[in-house]
């Protein structure tokens, strides 16, 4: 640096220092002071080490709509009156009563049965269907004496119209 520019650099100075009040320099003292405590802060709180984490947050818009979903939740949250808050809770406390009520009656037995008859029911239809399906396979009935004769003497048959009976007996007794 030659002579001449060393002066100019010494001039600048020098109208700076003059340039400068008490209050400029206590105000900059404080500036410089609160963004070291400010540093201190972050060095020993961690957040260094979640900078990579918000940076990929950043990068792939989730940061965005993490703090869309805040404004949303802050909005409804302001919407919000206390009369809503109030029947929104007895909505809640009479829905969880209904369902105390509904246990107590015994409503869970209830849709046990109705869940065990519709095993059955699918059951009884699954087997009409089949036996549907058998039938039409087969060739009609002959008819006459002699084919009631040999279908009569099957066991099977003899029981399945044993357990038709039965059925029907029992199914009077409990209709009248």
């Amino acid at each position: 640096m030659d002579e001449s520019q060393a002066f100019e650099l010494e001039r600048v100075v020098a109208a700076a220092r003059d340039s400068l009040t008490d209050e400029m320099v206590s105000r900059l003292s404080a500036t410089v002071a609160d963004g070291m405590d400010l540093l201190d802060r972050v060095n020993r709180s961690g957040v260094s080490g979640a900078l990579p984490a918000i940076s990929q947050l950043v990068a792939n818009g989730d940061l965005e709509r993490l703090v869309a979903l805040a404004r949303t939740y802050g909005a409804a949250q302001d919407a919000m009156t206390d009369e809503m808050v109030s029947r929104l809770a007895e909505t809640v406390a009479e829905s969880l009563s209904l369902i105390d009520r509904m246990n107590r009656a015994g409503l869970d037995r209830l849709v046990g049965s109705l869940e065990r008859l519709a095993v059955v029911l699918e059951r009884t239809m699954g087997a009409l269907e089949a036996a549907n399906k058998e039938m039409k396979a087969q060739p009609a009935a002959g008819g006459g004496l002699g084919g009631l004769w040999q279908l009569m003497r099957e066991p099977e048959s003899q029981e399945s119209l044993r357990f038709l009976l039965a059925f029907g007996r029992e199914f009077r007794k409990r209709s009248g």
